[in-house]
C-alpha cells in the first residue's frame, strides 16, 4: 500500500481536468486552499459565473482522524472508532446551458488503521451525467467511455458498477433516477492495491473522454427561459440527494469538514414546484420516459 502515489495521481488529476475545463469556459478556476483542525486540508478550484459553467467545484482533499465517522463505517461496523486518512478528487460541474448536463466525478482513497491490526484500504469513485434534457447520444457516450475504462480489468466491473450507480443514485422518496448514471463503486480492494489503483486511475483518467465531447456539443445551443427554468426545477433532485442520500456529503459534515469544500457540488440557482409534471409529449416530460430509468445504454 503506497498512499504517496496515490496523493500523487489525485493531485495531478485535479490540475489536468482543471486546465481543461478553463480552456473551454476562458475563465480560470480559482484556488483556495484550507487546512483541517482535527488533521489534514486539501484545495478547492472554483468558477462561478463562468462563460460555459454557471458553478463548478473540482476539489482535492487529503483528511485524517482519529475516530471514523459512522458514515464512513457503514459497510464496516468492526473498524469505526478506528484513526482514519481520506483523500480524493471529486468534481461536479453545472453549466449554465440547460442543454448541457451537470456531471459529478470522484476518486477516493481510505485507510483505517488501529495499533496491532493490519490497516484497513479501499478504493471508491464514479461519475454519473444528470441531463435537463435528454440525448441518446451522449448517454450512450458517456456510458460507454465508463465501460472502456474498466475493460483492462475484470469482466464483470461494468455491469456491477453501473447496477450499483443505478442503485446509488436513486431518490428514494420520488422513485426517480437523479439522471441517466455511469459507475459507480465504493470500499473496492478485490484486485489488490496495485490493480485496484490502477484501475481508480482508469476510472480518473477516462472523465474528460466521457464529458468534454458531450459539453462541446450542447454548451452554445439556443435555449429560452422555458429550458432554464426546467432546469432550475431538475436541480431541485440534485440537491435533495446531495443533502440527503450522498455518503460523500455525509462523511464531510460528520468528519468536521470544511462546509464550503462539501457543498460546492451544490447549483447557484434552484427551484421547486408543488406537486408539477410536464406536458404530455413535451422535451420535458421525454426526459421523465426516455432517461431517468435505468437502462442499458451500451
Amino acid at each position: 500500500m503506497d498512499s504517496a502515489s496515490v496523493k500523487s495521481y489525485l493531485t495531478g488529476l485535479q490540475t489536468r481536468i482543471v486546465d481543461a475545463l478553463a480552456a473551454i469556459d476562458g475563465k480560470p478556476f480559482l484556488a483556495d486552499s484550507w487546512q483541517r483542525p482535527e488533521g489534514g486540508g486539501g484545495t478547492s478550484r472554483i468558477i462561478e459565473e463562468g462563460n460555459v459553467f454557471e458553478r463548478g467545484g473540482v476539489g482535492f482533499s487529503h483528511v485524517t482522524g482519529k475516530n471514523l465517522p459512522p458514515s464512513a463505517a457503514a459497510n464496516r461496523p468492526e473498524i469505526a472508532g478506528r484513526s482514519w486518512e481520506a483523500m480524493g478528487v471529486s468534481l461536479v460541474l453545472h453549466p449554465r446551458n440547460p442543454y448541457a448536463p451537470t456531471v459529478h466525478m470522484n476518486v477516493r482513497f481510505f485507510v483505517a488503521t488501529a495499533a496491532g491490526e493490519e490497516p484497513v484500504w479501499w478504493f471508491g469513485g464514479g461519475m454519473d451525467l444528470t441531463p435537463y434534457y435528454g440525448f441518446e447520444e451522449d448517454a450512450r457516450h458517456f456510458h460507454r467511455t465508463c465501460k472502456d475504462a474498466l475493460a483492462p480489468f475484470r469482466g464483470d466491473l461494468h455491469p456491477r458498477f453501473k447496477k450499483w450507480c443505478d442503485e446509488y443514485f436513486f431518490l428514494k422518496h420520488r422513485n426517480e433516477q437523479r439522471g441517466v448514471g455511469g459507475i459507480f463503486y465504493d470500499d473496492f480492494n478485490a484486485l489488490g492495491f496495485a490493480q485496484s489503483f490502477a484501475m481508480t486511475q482508469s476510472v480518473g483518467n477516462a472523465f474528460l473522454d466521457a464529458y468534454v465531447p458531450i459539453l462541446t456539443r450542447r454548451k452554445d445551443a439556443p435555449y429560452g427561459e422555458r429550458e432554464r427554468d426546467f432546469q432550475a426545477y431538475r436541480r431541485g433532485r440534485y440537491v435533495e440527494f446531495n443533502l440527503v442520500f450522498d455518503r460523500g456529503t455525509h462523511f464531510g459534515l460528520q468528519s468536521g469538514g470544511r462546509t464550503e469544500s462539501i457543498l460546492m457540488s451544490l447549483p447557484p440557482l434552484v427551484k421547486w414546484r408543488y406537486n408539477w409534471s410536464p406536458q404530455a409529449g413535451s422535451p420535458e416530460a421525454q426526459l421523465y420516459s426516455d432517461f431517468l430509468v435505468a437502462r442499458d445504454w451500451v
